[in-house]
């Protein structure tokens, strides 16, 4: 029943979902008039408030660009296809990968978000080596498998509430920052994670299409894309023949190891002073290090970076849209009145479920963890520090802390119902198919119940 009721939703779906970028465009006219129409904000401001905020990611829409790119030359690296090699026994039917790239995935992104690309060319290599799995279905199964982050490692909200002088802090909000043991280490951050594990997989499992619906990573394969030989092979190709200097810089292993030890170096040093302290921007930078040494030449590497950059073209220009997007919520205050709206008259046995939804609500808008407590954090925190007021100040804290955790929750269950964090995932999987987003949604809304329904129960059943 599940099967049909997920292949039943991916058909009729891909009639209604339109591109990415068509979903931003709508969601800025959308934005625009309710900061217009709720917010009262005039419409001659609403242009600058777009233009002010349509910048404000830059950097985190390169950091986007180069995890997805390091990440990916790394797994087109010899070690890297005979790890997958060895994973790929693990799994000998359609069901098994499903299961396998569900768990490895959900592993994955404990540790980061940004590690969804490993499980992308995980499952992309899978899906060449075993008979009989729907691609399309199992690009979902990448774009699920991303759902712990939000309870691990790199978790924005609880990295942020975390940092000295945030912005919380510096507005009086809060008087001292939130632990992340009260957020990520709270029994209830363990009871989401575990539920992830317990549930998903299984669920995925009996969704999975049938064997004689399946649609293949063959049957999908662009007939107009270029098959490409071996990066070592490309590498080997390109030498002028005989001996010269440019090939024996381009194909000497010396310089880069030296230079990929050097920054291998930084990273152990980092890890070794500061503990496990996990940003975008040393594990991009890991991911550098590890991608020269296992390319070993600079003419191989620089072929893998190559093909990795490919097809980004999606994040680079879809990102400073959403940033905009932001940017209306932010300086109209749309954002600030959508959490009040929504806290008023809140309890403290409702305002973790009025947080979860207003996380899933604004996420439409904003999807950035980050960015969007920035709009309705201060809000919920200083309900929530009234509502819970008579209580002693750890109790106080921790509840605070539960807040923060359901509007997170909120945030990343409803990207498995906007198209946006499939552009991390599709330029590794969509390359040489004929694969768009509507073709992977519908078989997301399903999972998307499912998990909303049990993290509220946890958000209920928690203390």
């Amino acid at each position: 029943m599940l099967a049909s009721l997920g292949n039943l939703f991916s058909s009729r779906l891909r009639r209604w979902i339109p591109e990415p970028f068509v979903f931003a465009l709508v969601l800025t006219v959308l934005v625009a008039a309710l900061a217009w129409s709720a917010a009262g904000t005039p419409i001659s401001e609403l242009s600058g408030h777009w233009y002010r905020g349509f910048w404000m990611l830059l950097e985190f829409g390169m950091q986007m660009v180069l995890i997805l790119a390091t990440g990916f030359a790394i797994a087109l690296s010899p070690i890297a296809s005979r790890v997958i090699d060895r994973l790929s026994r693990l799994a000998r039917s359609p069901g098994a990968v499903y299961v396998l790239v569900l768990v490895a995935g959900g592993l994955f992104s404990l540790v980061s978000w940004g590690w969804v690309v490993l499980t992308a060319v995980l499952a992309r290599e899978l899906a060449k080596r075993v008979d009989g799995v729907d691609y399309a279905y199992l690009v979902a199964c990448v774009y699920i498998s991303g759902q712990p982050w939000v309870g691990g490692l790199s978790s924005s909200i609880p990295l942020l509430l975390n940092t000295d002088g945030n912005f919380l802090i510096e507005s009086g909000v809060l008087a001292a920052k939130i632990p992340a043991s009260a957020t990520l280490g709270s029994a209830l951050n363990a009871a989401y994670v575990a539920l992830y594990f317990l549930a998903v997989p299984l669920l995925m499992w009996a969704m999975r299409p049938r064997a004689d619906r399946a649609k293949t990573v063959a049957d999908l394969a662009d007939a107009n894309a270029r098959d490409e030989v071996d990066v070592v092979d490309e590498a080997e190709s390109l030498r002028l023949g005989g001996t010269s200097v440019s090939d024996r810089l381009n194909n000497g292993w010396l310089l880069q190891t030296l230079v990929g030890l050097a920054a291998l170096a930084y990273v152990v040093g980092h890890f070794a002073g500061r503990g496990f302290d996990l940003d975008l921007n040393i594990m991009i930078f890991t991911f550098f290090a590890i991608g020269l040494l296992v390319h070993r030449t600079p003419m191989r590497y620089a072929i893998a970076m190559k093909r990795a950059c490919a097809n980004v073209s999606g994040i680079i220009f879809q990102y400073p849209f959403y940033a905009g997007i932001m940017g209306i919520m932010m300086f109209s205050g749309l954002g600030a009145q959508v959490s009040l709206w929504l806290a008023d008259g809140a309890s403290m046995a409702t305002l973790p479920l009025i947080a979860q939804f207003a996380g899933a609500v604004v996420n439409f808008a904003i999807p950035s963890a980050g960015g969007e407590w920035a709009v309705i954090g201060p809000s919920l925190t200083e309900t929530a520090l009234n509502l819970s007021a008579h209580l002693p100040p750890d109790e106080q804290q921790a509840f605070v802390a539960k807040i923060a955790m359901a509007v997170a929750y909120g945030e990343t269950s409803t990207n498995l119902l906007q198209p946006f964090f499939l552009l991390v995932v599709l330029p590794v999987m969509g390359a040489g198919v004929v694969l768009q987003a509507r073709d992977v949604m519908g078989y997301l809304v399903i999972p998307f119940a499912a998990v909303y329904a049990l993290t509220a129960l946890l958000l209920v059943a928690a203390p």
